[in-house]
């Protein structure tokens, strides 16, 4: 096996998206958005990473589809209890002993709920890169109950630092690098490939976050001119004439995309495009339209 120390700008990404997707996620739950901080990539021993951890902690295993092997989602029992406490009405602080002891049953239940979301926003980061998902299998409160490698195995970790009111914590990801072996390259590729020919895997990251990103359609019917005299003489009542050509442009931030007569529609105004106004057979969303 050959262990390919470096960067994985793949990996940043996806570290980037689950970073913005988890403080959606968790405001959704808790209704307090988080200040979330990456930590870097780290591969090294397993036995290293366990180092890291403060115990007694919740240790999640997880499945990692379609790839073998499982992983671990670790959270610490600070980030748990500031959740728990922005969860009842607190301000995410919280005064009660928190080593030494079990987790209660509700508060195993909150916790679930909260690996569930983590489980939820860290699939969608994979999305248009690889159908990575990870499925959760069981908890426990010390690593020797959690051993999803040898302890001379290497591995690959993030954390994420989550900031919930005046209490921070951490989330691990750790995922044994044999289990990511088989999709290397994905994780080691740039968005500048060594050849000349274009990364279609990339061209088509690319148009999927654009086909996800909101705009706003706008369509003027008609256009009146006027004088500052004549606007600074207008009242309540009067009328405006305006003249309606039965063509018009709809545009995107001042952009024309189409050609539409207008009316109604299932007792609605509407729009009927008449022509797409693009330059190329592709359209500006990256996907192309069949004549």
């Amino acid at each position: 096996e050959r262990i390919v120390r470096g960067r994985m700008p793949t990996m940043e990404i996806i570290n980037e998206r689950f970073a913005r997707n988890i403080r959606v996620g968790l405001f959704n739950f808790i209704r307090k958005s988080p200040e979330v901080a990456i930590g870097g990539i780290k591969v090294q021993k397993y036995s290293a990473f366990l180092r890291e951890i403060v115990v007694p902690t919740n240790f999640n295993i997880v499945s990692v589809k379609p790839l073998r092997g499982s992983g671990l989602i670790v959270c610490d029992p600070t980030l748990v209890f500031a959740v728990i406490d922005s969860l009842f009405g607190g301000i995410g602080k919280f005064h009660a002993r928190i080593e030494g002891r079990d987790f209660s049953p509700t508060e195993q239940r909150v916790i679930t709920r909260i690996v569930e979301v983590i489980l939820a926003e860290y699939h969608k980061a994979w999305k248009g890169i690889y159908p990575l998902e990870l499925e959760y299998q069981r908890s426990e409160m010390q690593p020797q109950f959690a051993n999803v490698a040898t302890p001379s195995e290497i591995v690959v970790s993030t954390s994420f630092t989550l900031e919930i009111g005046e209490t921070s914590g951490t989330i691990y990801f750790c995922i044994p690098y044999s289990t990511l072996e088989p999709i290397r390259d994905v994780l080691y590729s740039t968005t500048v490939g060594d050849s000349a020919e274009p990364d279609r895997r990339w061209i088509n990251l690319l148009k999927t976050q654009i086909q996800s990103a909101e705009v706003d359609l706008v369509a003027e019917l008609g256009t009146a001119p006027a004088t500052v005299e004549q606007l600074l003489a207008f009242k309540p009542g009067d009328f405006i004439e305006i003249d309606l050509d039965p063509l018009i442009q709809a545009k995107v931030d001042g952009v024309p995309v189409f050609d539409c007569h207008y009316g109604t529609s299932n007792g609605r105004y509407a729009l009927k495009i008449d022509k797409m106004l693009t330059s190329s057979q592709e359209s500006w969303l990256g996907a192309k339209h069949e004549s």
